[in-house]
């Protein structure tokens, strides 16, 4: 499998940004790319207000998203923001679309962390998903989701080979290497292979404002090692995903077969 991670840097205009998504997923499936992963936020960056921007999942510019992957004949994951159904907030949702996938994650894990306050405007989602891109099982995950080893132990249960992150990190002391550290761990943690796009540094006027992205994306193999990696500006990084390794990895270090329920057993016996 081959899979292009688009680190961009996210504007504050939904359209300039749709034309972002198309020249990155044009490039990359000239590039042979099957998989194009954009980060959290593709649709507006963090920083403003996110309740005027937001749109239905059916609205103007997911079906713009979904004309362009139809047109380049790729799959392509992109951040947006969906109005929430139960109150005045928004969701922070994985748009995945192209052959064969029409597929919405809502991020589970909000981040309420190093003095942001991410549930003030964004309301929780509920469920694990993953999509078969190239008959690959492949799990999506946003941004904070990755300091939950818990949800990719779930995803690989799930059949998930290939687990994306899409961030929008923020910026600060040992903050890019925590994230990259982080997308190492949950390959190791499942023996999956785990691609995780971030936004481009903005500069630091903009960093200011709240998490608005270091760069560092990454791919990390099913044994946490690095396959290819970025800097903090915008980069289309393109890289061939070993699904057999991956599988040799999964036989041989065994953690998906070797787990112990016992934490299951323990939180249940706690509750009951």
């Amino acid at each position: 499998m081959r899979v292009a991670l688009a680190q961009i840097r996210s504007g504050t205009d939904p359209a300039a940004n749709l034309a972002l998504v198309e020249d990155h997923t044009r490039r990359a499936a000239d590039a042979g790319a099957s998989l194009v992963l954009f980060p959290e936020a593709t649709m507006c960056r963090f920083g403003v207000p996110l309740a005027p921007i937001a749109e239905p999942f059916d609205g103007p510019w997911a079906s713009e998203v979904r004309r362009i992957a139809a047109g380049a004949g790729v799959v392509v994951v992109a951040g947006m923001f969906v109005p929430s159904e139960d109150d005045d907030r928004v969701t922070n949702t994985l748009i995945a679309t192209g052959p064969g996938v029409d597929a919405r994650y809502d991020k589970i894990h909000l981040y309420d962390a190093f003095g942001f306050a991410e549930s003030k405007t964004v309301a929780p989602g509920r469920e694990p998903v993953v999509i078969t891109v190239d008959g690959i099982t492949v799990g999506l995950t946003l941004c904070y989701d990755i300091r939950f080893p818990e949800l990719y132990v779930e995803l690989a249960e799930r059949g998930a080979e290939v687990i994306t992150a899409h961030a929008s990190w923020g910026t600060g002391p040992g903050k890019l290497e925590q994230w990259t550290l982080l997308a190492r761990a949950r390959a190791i943690d499942t023996n999956s292979v785990v691609a995780a796009v971030g936004q481009a540094y903005p500069g630091d006027e903009i960093a200011a404002l709240g998490p608005t992205g270091v760069g560092g994306s990454v791919v990390a193999s099913a044994l946490g090692e690095v396959l290819a990696s970025a800097d903090a500006d915008p980069q289309l990084l393109v890289c061939d995903i070993d699904l057999e390794a991956a599988r040799k990895a999964r036989e041989t270090v065994a953690v998906m077969h070797n787990r112990s329920g016992f934490a299951h057993h323990s939180r249940a016996e706690s509750l009951g």
